[in-house]
């Protein structure tokens, strides 16, 4: 993907943010646009942050996956989250706290989301190929994840 299209799907992902309809169908045709137009982004969904330490699955495209509540620290959302850090794991068989959302999934990259400084949410999304993730993704995700923070 070139600067081109990510900066055309950050555009796309500010109109629909700020768009009318309620916060949830927002965010669910986010997911379904992030997926839809980029290429290895093959599962994409928000967990919503809900009490002092657990994740809650909120809007997703891609497979069901059985993981709707994750404790902070648990997997690679919930020490994104417990370390309020960006995680780019591009081979989760090497990682021994992964928690399998599918068989097909090869790598993650999980971005915080922050509002007014607060932990609101994680917009987690998962690859089908070994590392895919650039230094593209991570900057394109983090203004996605500012873009979006109002909604969580």
């Amino acid at each position: 993907m070139t600067d081109a299209d990510l900066s055309r799907i950050a555009a796309q992902v500010r109109a629909l943010a700020r768009g009318s309809g309620a916060p949830e169908e927002k965010l669910q045709k986010i997911c379904e646009l992030l997926r839809d137009s980029v290429p290895h982004y093959d599962w994409v969904g928000f967990y919503l942050v809900r009490g002092s330490e657990e994740l809650v699955l909120g809007p997703f495209a891609g497979a069901p996956t059985e993981h709707v509540r994750i404790k902070f620290g648990q997997g690679i959302c919930g020490q994104a989250a417990e370390r309020l850090e960006v995680f780019v794991v591009q081979d989760v068989s090497k990682e021994d706290n992964y928690l399998s959302c599918s068989p097909e999934v090869r790598s993650e990259i999980v971005m915080p989301v922050f509002r007014d400084g607060v932990l609101v949410g994680e917009l987690d999304i998962d690859s089908h190929s070994i590392a895919p993730f650039t230094q593209e993704d991570r900057e394109f995700l983090e203004e996605v994840c500012r873009e979006i923070a109002f909604l969580l």
